[in-house]
C-alpha cells in the first residue's frame, strides 16, 4: 500500500521537465515486486538490505541530470520535483537540496502534538544550517546533482542502517548514508534548503511510533539537541573529515 501511494503520488506531478521514476527494491519480502509488476513501473531488485546499498543503486541506475530521492512512506506534493531542483538549475555552485516535511499520524490520531514537534525539529534545522548543514539533510526529501553525486561516492558508509532505524533499538546507527552525501556534496559546492510550502513533503510517523510514541521522541530528542546546541552555534566539534 505504501508504494503505491508514494508512487501515484509521483506519478501526478506538475512538472515541466522530463522525468523518470526509478525504484529500488531493497530485498523486500512482501507483495512489494507484485506491485511495481503490475504498474511497470522501472524498477531494481537490491538483494544487499540496507538504505545505503538501494540509495547508491538508485544512483546508478538514474539518466537524469538531477536526482532526488523519496521513500516509499512518504507523499509528494505536485510541484516538488521542479521546486526542488530549481535551486540547482539557476546556481551551479548549489549541489544539494533539502526540504521541510511533516508527519502523517496514525489513524485515531491528531495532528497537533506532531505539529509541535515539527516546530522544534525546524528551529533545530535553523540553527544547523550554518555550521551542521550536513545533519539537516534527509534521504526522503533530497537532491543532488547526479555526476556530482557519484564522483564523490556520497552514500558510502561504513555502518549500514535498516529498517526504521529506531532511536533506542538494537539496530540503530548513528552514521547515515543522507549526512554521508551530504558532508561530501560540501567538499565540491553548497547546500540549499528548500523551504516553499508547496514542497513540503508527507512522511509516515512510524519511526516516532517506535520510539514510544511522539512525546518520547521529543524528549529524547530534546535532550539530545540541547547538550548539542552550543556545538551548532559555536561551531565546535566540526563534522568529521570525509576518507579519500
Amino acid at each position: 500500500n505504501n508504494i503505491y501511494r508514494a508512487l501515484s503520488s509521483l506519478a501526478s506531478s506538475d512538472t515541466k521537465y522530463k522525468v523518470e521514476i526509478v525504484v529500488i527494491n531493497n530485498n523486500s519480502t512482501d507483495r512489494t515486486q507484485m506491485v511495481l509488476d503490475e504498474l511497470s513501473v522501472r524498477n531494481y531488485l537490491q538483494p544487499k538490505q540496507g538504505t545505503p546499498y538501494a540509495r547508491q543503486l538508485g544512483l546508478q541506475k538514474a539518466k537524469g541530470k538531477y536526482h532526488l530521492c523519496a521513500d516509499s512512506d512518504s507523499f509528494y506534493p505536485p510541484k516538488w520535483i521542479d521546486l526542488m531542483v530549481k535551486p540547482m538549475i539557476k546556481n551551479k555552485n548549489i549541489v544539494g537540496v533539502y526540504g521541510r516535511y511533516s508527519f502523517v499520524p496514525p489513524k485515531g490520531q491528531g495532528r497537533f502534538a506532531f505539529w509541535l514537534y515539527e516546530k522544534f525539529t525546524g528551529i533545530t534545522i535553523r540553527i544547523r544550517k550554518y555550521r551542521h548543514e550536513y545533519l539537516n539533510m534527509l534521504g526522503f526529501n533530497m537532491g543532488l546533482v547526479t555526476d556530482i553525486g557519484r564522483s564523490v561516492d556520497g552514500f558510502r558508509v561504513s555502518s549500514v542502517r535498516k529498517f526504521d532505524n529506531a532511536a533506542g533499538s538494537n539496530y540503530f546507527v548513528e552514521e547515515a548514508e543522507d549526512g554521508r552525501m551530504a558532508l561530501a556534496l560540501l567538499t565540491t559546492g553548497k547546500l540549499k534548503m528548500v523551504t516553499a510550502s508547496k514542497a513540503r513533503v508527507y512522511t509516515s510517523s512510524r519511526r516516532l511510533m517506535y520510539e514510544g510514541g511522539v512525546s518520547n521522541a521529543f524528549k529524547s530528542r530534546f535532550r539530545k539537541q540541547g547538550k548539542q546546541m552550543g556545538e551548532y552555534i559555536t561551531g565546535q566539534n566540526q563534522p568529521p573529515k570525509l576518507d579519500s
